[in-house]
């Protein structure tokens, strides 16, 4: 792996892990599936246009339609809406957690449904990383977390998981930014749609509400999106996937510094054994012996 490639996911992993504090932010003023619609529809036409001025086409391959329809829905609407829903009442260090299983299920479902062979040190972290999501929630759950909202992120969780083992191989083909956008307007019309069916729509302006979503549109919405699909070309999904061991930890810290959400002593510990399982998971599935050029 070079250090482009680093680069590129320590940058990715950073950015997605901000979006579940900027997200608590704007339910707090906004319902939820509503403004995660509107966040889509502008972050979707901003990506659109750019992909044009590039030059891309939106005159995609078979496969990337295919990743563009499914993101959209599963990441987008469902993972994303989710979890936005479910941050009414859950903290955005628990959404993190929840979120940062999706190596972990990935990998299970390779091991379990695919037949694809895990080593050792795969099987200890996978053990490990249940293990520590376990610890988190257990304390959790004696603080009244609300389940509700737990089982939310859990199916979001579930399917991102889907769409990133039912989207593999798929986004070679260029135009990347043409499918970043397309994704994203993908999923506003989904939530569009499902909005006014499962909440009452209302937007209370305040300045924390306009930052949060100016923020959560231009760089989780577009950019980290942008570089995680340039990742999954350049690196190859297993790789990529390695990155998101961060997530744990820099989900629970930008929660903790910007929202004051607290930090109990079996939350640490669940972090930390949470992202030394997921780091463990990943080291095991990555091809012995190859490297990719800078």
């Amino acid at each position: 792996m070079d250090l482009r490639a680093i680069a590129m996911g320590l940058t990715f992993a950073l950015i997605w892990s901000s979006a579940f504090t900027s997200a608590r932010i704007i339910v707090a003023d906004a319902s939820p599936l509503f403004s995660l619609a509107l966040r889509f529809l502008i972050s979707g036409v901003l990506g659109v246009l750019i992909a044009r001025a590039m030059g891309q086409s939106w005159h995609l391959t078979r496969n990337q339609w295919r990743a563009t329809i499914l993101f959209g829905i599963c990441q987008n609407a469902l993972y994303l809406g989710l979890n936005f829903y479910a941050m009414q009442t859950v903290e955005a260090s628990v959404a993190a957690i929840i979120a940062s299983t999706m190596p972990l299920l990935v990998a299970l479902a390779g091991w379990l449904i695919f037949g694809e062979k895990l080593r050792p040190l795969g099987v200890l972290g996978l053990f490990a990383g249940f293990t520590g999501v376990a610890l988190i929630m257990s304390s959790r759950i004696s603080a009244g977390v609300d389940m509700f909202g737990v089982a939310l992120c859990g199916i979001g969780a579930l399917a991102l998981t889907f769409a990133t083992l039912a989207v593999r191989g798929a986004t070679s083909g260029g135009n990347f930014m043409m499918v970043v956008g397309l994704q994203m307007l993908v999923g506003s019309a989904t939530l569009f749609v499902a909005a006014p069916i499962f909440e009452t729509i209302y937007i209370h302006p305040t300045l924390p509400l306009a930052l949060a979503f100016t923020y959560t549109t231009l760089f989780p919405g577009l950019l980290a999106t942008l570089i995680w699909f340039l990742l999954l070309d350049r690196i190859g999904a297993i790789r990529a996937a390695t990155f998101h061991f961060l997530n744990p930890v820099f989900g629970v810290t930008i929660a903790a510094i910007l929202l004051g959400e607290k930090l109990g002593a079996m939350d640490a510990i669940g972090v930390t054994v949470t992202t030394l399982g997921i780091l463990a998971v990943q080291l095991s599935r990555q091809p012995a012996g190859k490297t990719t050029s800078a």
